[in-house]
């Protein structure tokens, strides 16, 4: 047994933690989520860098529904959320074959949701890019970007729902590393499918290069390509190796039982709604800066790329922190709950303020690494150097969430981050962009992310002094 599974038996049992091993346990969890969430970007990273390559067009062609993927892709997720949070809280509990249960029950339940999603996506797929301001120049890859990758949303769902399962079950190192992979697969397909065959002269030798050619859709095909080969290996590896999770050795029925769909409903319905208004927010935003023209929606769009840097291992510490928080409340563990929650966010603030100091700095090199278009390199460092300023509250604001999914207080935070989105950031980019253009869109948003971070951190410390979880004996508190 290694040292991260010793420590969260120790949860489990209510064995003593020091200061020192709570923080130990922090980083080991966080690090391999860290690698995988740095890892995605730096997929989209350089799949944007490949399509850029093929100019401002191609990359406002994403672009422009790039907002409608991050809706349809975070339904899926929260759903997946909704029946792992139960798992953290069942293993939490020595439970697992409550939890085995409950990933049974998901299986079936979150397929059925995303065949509905795919349904959807397709029926829109046609009108998206013209409901979103789109040109004619653009409209049609898109169109049939867009297309290909909602066709790939039970694969999706597989991917997200087994690799949530892992990591509150406490192994984030396979779904992390799987995710790493992923990535480099990507990157692999995605060189075969943008490109068509051509020839380079390497060390004075011709060599020709196989390629499809499909441009912007090719793009799409390769990350799904990718996704499959994925979500196929996570999927054998929860049912058949996962020692909290694995269903080989025991008959369970998938059929969704009413008191496993009522808590994923209760966890998952503000998510969900949170997610999606949000997602119609970030979509309003982009028709504000659709009217921009070409070179702006590239840089919109590279810019957002380029930060993700910046944010993911905020992402990836908040998967920690789902995975801590929620298995130190299954266990009843009070105490414990609320230190993890502000070890976990303390860490991301610092992760992340010095990760907006690089961007800053290199926020020239980060725009010329996808981009060959001048005028886009140039408007989108400007944008990321507002940006910066704002990472130390997002740090706050994604990691803060991750501690209330974790506990199933989903209500009052989903509404804080529509709040924030709708009022501040969305207001601010409508009043500044026809004044200041991408500029002023991009100074909203750093506003907004301050004021996000800042009402978070005051709910962080009111429920940690009115309990993150339910009132439990004093026997039950020990950290």
């Amino acid at each position: 047994m290694g040292k991260k599974d010793e420590l969260l038996l120790r949860i489990r049992q209510h064995g003593k933690l020091s200061t020192a091993e709570q923080l130990q346990l922090t980083v080991l969890l966080a690090l391999p989520a860290i690698l995988a969430q740095v890892s995605s970007v730096l997929m989209y990273y350089i799949d944007d860098a490949m399509v850029g390559s093929l100019g401002a067009r191609a990359t406002a062609s994403i672009g422009l529904v790039a907002t409608s993927l991050w809706l349809f892709w975070s339904i899926i997720s929260c759903i997946a959320t909704g029946f792992s949070v139960q798992v953290a809280h069942l293993v939490g509990a020595n439970d697992l074959r409550g939890a085995r249960d409950v990933f049974r029950q998901s299986m079936a339940a979150s397929m059925v949701l995303a065949l509905l999603t795919m349904a959807v996506g397709v029926a829109v797929s046609g009108r998206l890019p013209f409901w979103l301001g789109g040109g004619t120049d653009i409209a049609s890859d898109a169109s049939l970007y867009f297309l290909i990758f909602v066709l790939g949303a039970p694969l999706a769902m597989t991917n997200f729902l087994t690799a949530a399962m892992l990591r509150c079950a406490g192994n984030i190192k396979v779904p992390s590393l799987a995710n790493v992979v992923m990535c480099v697969l990507d990157v692999g397909f995605n060189f075969l499918m943008i490109f068509p065959t051509r020839t380079v002269a390497v060390g004075g030798f011709m060599l020709t290069i196989p390629g499809v050619g499909w441009g912007v859709p090719g793009a799409a095909v390769g990350t799904l390509l990718a996704e499959g080969v994925v979500a196929a290996y996570l999927l054998w590896y929860a049912v058949c190796r996962s020692p909290e999770l694995k269903l080989m050795d025991e008959s369970g029925s998938f059929r969704p039982q009413k008191a496993t769909l009522k808590k994923a409903t209760d966890i998952a319905g503000p998510i969900f709604l949170q997610r999606v208004l949000m997602n119609i927010a970030q979509i309003v935003t982009t028709v504000i800066v659709a009217p921009l023209g070409a070179v702006a929606i590239a840089a919109n769009t590279l810019g957002i790329t380029a930060e993700s840097l910046c944010y993911m291992p905020g992402y990836g510490i908040g998967e920690a922190a789902t995975t801590l928080v929620g298995q130190s409340k299954g266990a009843g563990r009070q105490r414990l709950t609320a230190r993890f929650a502000w070890m976990t966010t303390l860490l991301g603030m610092a992760v992340m303020t010095l990760m907006g100091i690089v961007m800053f700095v290199a926020a020239p090199l980060m725009m010329a690494s996808l981009t060959p278009d001048e005028a886009v390199r140039q408007l989108g460092t400007e944008c990321l150097r507002i940006e910066a300023w704002a990472e130390p509250g997002f740090a706050a604001s994604i990691v803060a969430m991750s501690c209330f999914i974790g506990v199933g207080d989903t209500k009052k935070p989903a509404l804080m981050n529509l709040f924030s989105m709708w009022a501040v950031r969305v207001t601010l980019a409508a009043l500044l962009a026809p004044r200041y253009g991408l500029h002023g869109v991009w100074l909203g948003m750093a506003i907004e992310l301050t004021f996000r971070g800042a009402i978070f951190l005051a709910r962080l410390f009111y429920k940690t002094h009115k309990p993150l979880s339910p009132v439990i004996s004093q026997s039950q508190t020990n950290t």
